[in-house]
């Protein structure tokens, strides 16, 4: 009896998976810090004996190199991609069997990647469950242009033959089991649901129920913003990433975090944002350890910067390290936990800005002050309306457009509080006097402040 172990990677939106029988198992798409991964074998009693990659990855550095040379697995990867290390290049057709009646085949899947390659578990001969990393999604598919914009609308229309391919190959009962969907941004759009079928994607999912030219129309003109950070991730997994180090950053103290920003490096606090407003080292950033920390961070930190981090606990600590590293941000130059009275010299005060809801605003415009209204969203969340004579700039681009914003009190929210957190910890290392709105849009139009819709064009 074969069993599949989905192994989510929190933070990013995506997911790994551990398949085999009662001696020995694949691992598909495993993260950089690959401990989950042997857990998850350990807890079965198998032995890895495969690693597979779908395809090298745009959203994250791998940890297929490092699982294969631990366990002593062949490495799987698609054998049109361009990688610089020794691996098992597999294509269309390829089976090898991972344990006894348990065979995978690959499947060549272009559209995510030129390269993109699902796999089919096949136990006894029957297809069970299709590994389609980034090519069928749960309603929807992987996006088309994160390898060269020449290629996007090609491979916009790979993605439809390719989702077609699974469906005119599987039975209607084959579990489908993506790596991207869950929140990562190399999703098409956002997936709907947690588990999902061949037959169930054949009747709801664009590629399957749309002609081709419908499909690329839409899906092209509901692209995203793409992360910063992706430009780097490919070349690290063609190149090899090297092993992790986890072990605790050197503790640091006021004065060596004073040092560091005044050298122009990165401090980020990890604590919630309310802690982070009600006191704070001034100059230091706030991602919130339970929030998307590796997307916005590596969104929005100049790559290779060096970065500090602080947090109440070195639990935090080491939370951050290990999703940190899944985007290659390897180690922190230092860390400092516990009380933040002493992450700054003595003498010197912590910052703090206050924090509001949507009511609040509502309050201060009908007074007649003047406020600056900071709207950090994407222009797709954007679009569906806004707060009248608003500014926007996107989050991810604040940071280099600190000088747009208008003179005055900013109040900034984002379309729940963690990014307007982010944002207003950026204005306030500016030296910007700040209100983080830390409520969900919804309440703009309850506390009655008028909106603006326009569509994705308007």
């Amino acid at each position: 009896m074969f069993f599949v172990d989905t192994l989510e990677i929190e933070g990013l939106g995506n997911r790994s998976y551990l398949a085999g029988g009662p001696r020995a198992a694949v691992a598909v798409d495993p993260p950089r810090d690959i401990g989950q991964v042997m857990a998850a074998a350990a807890r079965r009693g198998v032995r890895i004996a495969f690693v597979a990659e779908t395809h090298v990855h745009n959203d994250y550095v791998t940890g297929g190199l490092e699982l294969a040379r631990v366990t002593g697995a062949r490495y799987l990867v698609p054998a049109g991609a361009h990688v610089s290390f020794a691996r098992t290049p597999v294509a269309d057709g390829d089976t090898v069997t991972v344990d006894e009646g348990l065979v995978l085949r690959a499947m060549a899947t272009p559209g995510h990647t030129p390269h993109h390659t699902s796999y089919v578990l096949a136990e006894d001969g029957r297809g069970v469950a299709a590994f389609t990393g980034g090519s069928l999604l749960i309603g929807t598919v992987g996006r088309p242009d994160l390898v060269e914009p020449r290629l996007t609308e090609p491979l916009a229309r790979a993605q439809h033959a390719s989702a077609h391919r699974l469906a005119d190959e599987l039975d209607d009962d084959v579990q489908v089991l993506p790596t991207h969907g869950f929140g990562s941004f190399c999703s098409s759009a956002q997936a709907e649901g947690d588990a999902t079928t061949i037959g169930k994607e054949r009747a709801a999912n664009d590629a399957l129920t749309l002609d081709v030219e419908t499909f690329v129309t839409q899906m092209l003109a509901g692209l995203d913003d793409v992360p910063a950070y992706y430009a780097h991730m490919g070349p690290a997994n063609a190149a090899g990433p090297a092993p992790v180090d986890l072990t605790p950053p050197r503790r640091a103290g006021g004065e060596e975090i004073a040092s560091r920003l005044a050298a122009g490096e990165w401090v980020v606090d990890l604590r919630s944002r309310t802690a982070f407003a009600a006191g704070h080292v001034a100059g230091s950033f706030n991602f919130e350890g339970e929030g998307k920390l590796a997307t916005y961070l590596a969104w929005l930190i100049p790559w290779g910067k060096p970065v500090t981090l602080l947090a109440d606990s070195p639990e935090q600590i080491a939370a951050a390290q290990r999703e940190l590293v899944r985007v290659g941000i390897d180690r922190p130059a230092a860390a400092a936990t516990g009380d933040p009275a002493h992450w700054v010299r003595p003498g010197e005060q912590l910052a703090a800005f206050p924090r509001a809801r949507f009511a609040d605003l509502a309050d201060v415009r009908e007074r007649g002050d003047d406020v600056v209204v900071l709207d950090v969203r994407r222009d797709s969340e954007r679009a569906g309306g806004f707060v009248t004579g608003s500014v926007h700039v996107p989050v991810h681009e604040l940071h280099g457009r600190i000088g747009e914003v208008p003179r005055g009190s900013v109040w900034v929210h984002c379309a729940g509080g963690m990014r307007a957190a982010i944002a207003a910890s950026l204005l306030d290392a500016a030296g910007r006097d700040v209100v983080a709105i830390d409520d969900a849009f919804g309440a703009a139009a309850e506390a009655g402040l008028p909106l603006t819709r326009t569509d994705r064009t308007g």
